[in-house]
């Protein structure tokens, strides 16, 4: 056997013990949990040895790590721990691993110098207080080796197993077939280019419209490159949960194919969508499912990892059975499942499990990132931090009394801060100092307080910690990629601000997620251009591009733009009785199901006011703002074979994207705008950024975000080959060659022109003929 393992991950699989306890007590960040240790070696003196490497071999088990540091002439080894707040809270489990660390350190030290004997030591660093707690005791070095095999001998059968799944895994998929007789059209071609990319450790972007089956397209080929690749983890990054069904959809079809195949699958999710006692804190003294976590997981763990297809519904059932945290089993899971199937958050955030486990364990990962349109957005949304003032003056009467000088600092800062504002929003052309300076110190404070008492605090108090703690930190970070802004609001007689840090470019952020991977496939039939996509996701140069031929023929969707028709805001009240004329006549010559898009609820409300006032025999489905998940459903599924009707939906909103009406469920679609971003404040500074940075401003603010929106919804229309259907492009603009270059190659757009429009009345009497 050659397994090789750290010291951190062999104590944390074998010496772990009690309790999941996740009170919530502030810990160190990295930056501050590395400047701990610095203190604390610089205290040493010259002859004082910091991250000494060390390894040992047991039984062919390697393992390997830095130990903190080691004074040769106290002939003292020493593991230092940062932390806050008070040491005796500080719990036995945790105690007991970190002694677990060092004595394996201690171990590896004797070996390698020879030592029959060691001093160690446990150093609890307070970075508050500059304090350090020692916990010192003598061993010999055959306690220490004795400690040392005993840790080892509990891993290596885990070791072995995990040698013998990875080589039957990699057996398995060099055997691996494509699960149908062939291949879609243009779906050889995106696998042909996902595999080449892969195995050349390149980022692709593919664009490729929906029909083609992309998941499974892409899917494949990552999978048959594992083993010449030597990949440990495939990661399957998505927006939405459809994306993570459809995901599981094509790797059930090739476990079908194979059903032998030992791939281990995981589905990850929320942490509150996994929760079994959301009322309940996640400690053994509060949740059933947190007692004894960590001495019943390694029984729960066996028997997933022996499951090996790990859906969100199946890891429940063997938490439940174990009597675990759902949640934390799946957590755990991540370190040995081959496939994730996660949102993109758990690899592109800044506190991202997946990119965190890919560093640590210096692992060869792979990435898919599905309707990859979507990372721009989520990608500002990630590294965006918001305060609320309304917030801080809730905290002054709940506040602990402590907190009080640095909450009356912040807020008389605060108010200095928007005092001369004259504008309801105003971008600020650098971070204030001063209210900066109290915000830190109002952190300070909260997370001095969190750490003396973590149980028993206001959720609100909490709430603003979070949000106040995200802001500081996206604050050390500032620059050309964010703003910071300030928005103006009425409650009563008082003004109230927001301050944001806004991001406006995250391609800053995400260029070190890429750089972690292998490679990268990103995927969507809405990438065009793909210098923008490059632009604003901080991907690699040298990433290819593919555009993959569409299976469909321009004979199976007529789309058609009216040449002669406005939908900007300031024509909407003349495009309403044409636009309803045009889904009125378009309904008469082929009653069926079709959708209709609008930039907004309002607009969509007129036009629906006057169809159903003017034609009401032809049946409706409206979207309305803030549905729940159930209304949506219910909206979707009044879509049938056999149903006749329109519904109206707002562009880039539940229903443009992500959702599949094959055959007569949809044939046909209106698009009554370009999608074009709300001009506002934000949009604008967006543009005038974009243009600083890249020359596009206009392009990269309002022109490609809402010709993706409108490419999205148009393709609800055609989803199989066996699909026919039309598409209505309801605006002269449409017509223009900058945006036609847009749209998709396979589309033949012909124009339209309208008639003027006729009597409601003489309408309704040729519909109902």
């Amino acid at each position: 056997m050659n397994y090789r393992v750290a010291v951190r991950a062999l104590c944390a699989f074998t010496a772990r013990e009690g309790d999941l306890d996740l009170r919530f007590t502030p810990a160190p960040s990295p930056q501050e949990g590395i400047a701990g240790h610095q203190v604390v070696t610089g205290r040493r003196g010259a002859h004082y040895l910091s991250e000494l490497a060390l390894s040992g071999e047991y039984r062919g088990l390697l393992v390997s790590g830095r130990a903190d540091g080691y004074d040769p002439v106290l002939n003292r080894l020493e593991e230092i721990k940062t932390h806050r707040g008070k040491v005796e809270r500080i719990a036995d489990n945790q105690r007991r691993l970190h002694w677990a660390q060092v004595k394996v350190y201690g171990w590896l030290l004797c070996a390698s110098r020879q030592l029959p004997e060691i001093e160690l030591a446990v150093i609890y660093y307070n970075i508050n207080t500059q304090k350090e707690t020692a916990c010192r005791e003598q061993f010999r070095a055959g306690e220490l080796r004795d400690f040392f095999e005993l840790q080892c001998e509990r891993f290596l059968d885990w070791a072995q197993q995990e040698l013998e799944h990875r080589q039957a895994r990699d057996a398995s998929l060099e055997q691996l077939e494509f699960p149908w007789p062939s291949f879609r059209t243009g779906q050889r071609q995106l696998a042909a280019e996902v595999y080449r990319a892969t195995r050349d450790g390149k980022t692709l972007l593919a664009q490729a419209t929906t029909g083609i089956g992309k998941t499974l397209g892409t899917l494949f080929p990552q999978l048959k490159a594992f083993p010449g690749q030597r990949l440990d983890r495939l990661f399957y990054l998505t927006a939405r949960t459809p994306g993570r069904q459809l995901a599981l959809d094509a790797l059930a079809t090739l476990h079908a194919r194979q059903p032998q195949m030992p791939l281990r699958v995981l589905e990850h999710i929320a942490r509150d969508k996994a929760c079994e006692h959301p009322q309940r804190a996640c400690h053994g003294e509060s949740c059933p499912l947190a007692r004894g976590f960590h001495d019943r997981l390694p029984a729960a763990r066996q028997v997933a990892v022996a499951a090996r297809w790990l859906t969100r519904e199946r890891v429940r059932e063997i938490a439940l059975t174990h009597d675990i945290c759902p949640y934390y089993l799946s957590q755990e899971l991540c370190h040995w499942a081959d496939v994730v199937v996660a949102d993109y958050n758990y690899y592109f955030d800044s506190s991202a499990l997946l990119h965190a486990l890919t560093l640590v364990n210096d692992w060869r990962v792979t990435l898919l990132v599905d309707e990859a349109h979507n990372l721009v957005e989520r990608g500002r949304s990630m590294y965006s931090a918001e305060l609320d003032q309304q917030r801080l003056h809730g905290l002054r009467s709940t506040a602990p009394a402590a907190l009080g000088p640095a909450l009356d600092r912040l807020e008389r800062h605060w108010r200095q801060l928007v005092r001369d504002q004259q504008h309801d929003y105003q971008v600020q052309p650098q971070l204030p100092d001063l209210f900066m300076l109290s915000l830190q110190k109002l952190v300070g404070a909260i997370t001095d307080h969190l750490a003396e008492q973590p149980e028993g605090n206001d959720a609100a108090l909490l709430r603003f910690y979070l949000d106040a703690l995200l802001f500081c930190r996206l604050a050390e970070h500032f620059a050309e990629h964010s703003i910071f802004d300030i928005s103006l609001r009425r409650h009563g007689r008082r003004r109230l601000s927001t301050l944001c840090l806004r991001n406006l470019l995250p391609a800053p952020f995400l260029r070190g997620r890429f750089a972690a991977a292998h490679s990268s496939t990103l995927f969507s039939a809405t990438l065009t251009p793909a210098r923008y996509r490059q632009d604003m996701l901080g991907l690699p140069e040298g990433t290819r591009w593919l555009d993959v031929a569409s299976p469909f023929s321009p004979e199976q969707l007529q789309v058609r733009y009216v040449s002669n028709l406005s939908t900007r805001y300031q024509h909407r009240a003349d495009s309403l009785l044409p636009i309803c004329q045009l889904i009125a006549e378009q309904y008469r010559q082929r009653p069926g199901n079709y959708l209709a898009f609008f930039s907004s609820y309002r607009y969509l409300e007129q036009v629906v006011e006057l169809l159903q006032s003017h034609w009401p025999g032809i049946p409706l489905q409206v979207q309305s703002a803030g549905m729940d998940e159930a209304a949506r459903r219910a909206f979707l599924d009044s879509f049938t074979g056999d149903s006749r009707q329109v519904g109206f939906a707002v562009l880039g909103g539940a229903f443009g994207e992500g959702i599949d009406l094959p055959g007569e469920r949809l044939i046909g679609a209106f698009i009554a705008t370009l999608g074009l971003p709300q001009v506002n404040p934000v949009t604008e500074q967006i543009r005038a950024r974009m243009d600083q940075l890249f020359g596009h401003g206009h392009d990269y603010a309002y022109l490609f975000p809402g010709l993706q929106k409108v490419v999205q919804a148009a393709g609800r229309v055609i989803r199989s080959p066996e699909d026919q259907g039309v598409l209505w492009l309801l605006d002269d603009r449409f017509g223009q060659p900058r945006v036609r270059q847009l749209l998709p190659g396979w589309w033949q757009v012909e124009r339209h022109h309208l008639a003027p429009p006729m009597l409601p009345g003489r309408m309704a009497d040729l519909f109902s003929e």
